[in-house]
């Protein structure tokens, strides 16, 4: 049984109900023991996210996945010593489920509320201790956080301590690489797929401008409309044509996508004399992306930093994580805390 070891402590459960996934893992000093993940396929045939359903998803799902965690991980919930749930940003009827759950089981086991802000949390997914090889990033350093709701660039200086130094002004890149494969007619989620076809394409063939924003700010609104505009354009010609230029279109946005993203990135980069680098959120699983910071850290000399896959999306080892460092600092919320929608 875990927990009579002193690295064993502290031992936080961790639930995360921000959006469309129902996740709960446990952490023993750092160290994750088990991470589970409920995904709503519900839907896919909606092509996008629908908050009543997700809300109800979340209630038939949250106490399968918490009883799982703890049994993966081997672990009594009377031995927990703090909870840690996602407040927020998000949807405000899926936080509900997660906070309200979170309040009552801390409430009965008499045990410290961990609030975890759900962006800064895919930070936190660069310290996750699952194995061995584990390499986290020395302070400080400049975290790329891209998702389908938010694009920040993060200098962070330690677990607690982080500034968001560039954001968006309009779209996240998450959502333009979804939005590109709707008027693609391609399934939801559609930047995975995007991504895999974007692979055999060639993004000469349909060009974009990368905007300019000046400073470390990003926009996105510009390079959807610029895409629809192309992909119009090649609608014209016909059905035929357009099955032969999808490819090619997928790896123009998302050339486009990456270009804006990469360049901030690196002016930031040089603006604030960093080294260390790393990228978080659902589109830090993207190839493209991996594969391109990967190659401009070897050329600029930086350390790059990239979470594995499963820690990319949504999950609830980053907020366990994050709930960590919190219990460390003796930052617990009070019983009759609330979710926020936008960021806290």
């Amino acid at each position: 049984m875990h927990g009579e070891n002193p690295s064993d402590h502290p031992l936080i459960l961790g639930i995360e109900s921000s959006c469309d996934e129902t996740a709960a893992a446990v952490m023993a000093g750092g160290r994750l023991l088990s991470n589970v993940v409920a995904s709503q396929e519900v839907h896919a045939r909606w092509g996008g996210v629908v908050p009543e359903l997700a809300s109800r998803a979340h209630q038939e799902h949250i106490l399968p996945v918490v009883r799982e965690a703890l049994h993966a991980a081997g672990v009594d919930k009377r031995a927990l010593e703090g909870i840690a749930f996602t407040r927020g940003p998000g949807l405000m009827g899926a936080l509900l489920v997660g906070t309200c759950f979170a309040r009552s089981m801390a409430q009965a086991l008499r045990i410290p509320l961990l609030a975890v802000d759900h962006v800064q949390a895919h930070v936190h997914a660069h310290f996750i201790a699952d194995g061995a090889d584990h390499r986290s990033p020395a302070f400080p350093f400049l975290n790329l956080t891209v998702s389908g709701g938010h694009t920040q660039l993060v200098l962070v200086r330690s677990p607690l301590d982080m500034q968001v130094i560039g954001s968006t002004l309009d779209d996240a890149a998450g959502e333009a690489f979804d939005k590109g494969a709707k008027i693609l007619g391609l399934p939801y989620p559609g930047g995975p797929v995007v991504d895999r076809l974007a692979a055999g394409g060639d993004a000469a063939r349909h060009a974009m401008p990368v905007p300019a924003i000046p400073g470390l700010d990003m926009s996105f609104s510009g390079i959807k409309t610029a895409f629809l505009q192309r992909v119009r354009a090649v609608e014209r010609e016909g059905t035929d044509r357009m099955e032969q230029e999808r490819t090619h279109l997928c790896a123009a946005l998302q050339e486009a996508i990456l270009d804006h993203l990469l360049a901030k990135a690196r002016r930031a980069m040089r603006e604030h004399g960093l080294q260390r680098i790393g990228i978080a959120g659902g589109v830090a699983a993207n190839s493209g992306l991996r594969a391109r910071l990967a190659e401009l850290g070897r050329r600029e000399g930086w350390e790059v930093f990239i979470p594995p896959f499963a820690y990319c999306t949504d999950n609830a080892a980053m907020i366990a994580m994050a709930g960590h460092h919190l219990f460390l600092a003796g930052r617990s919320a009070p019983l009759d805390v609330v979710p926020v929608a936008r960021s806290m």
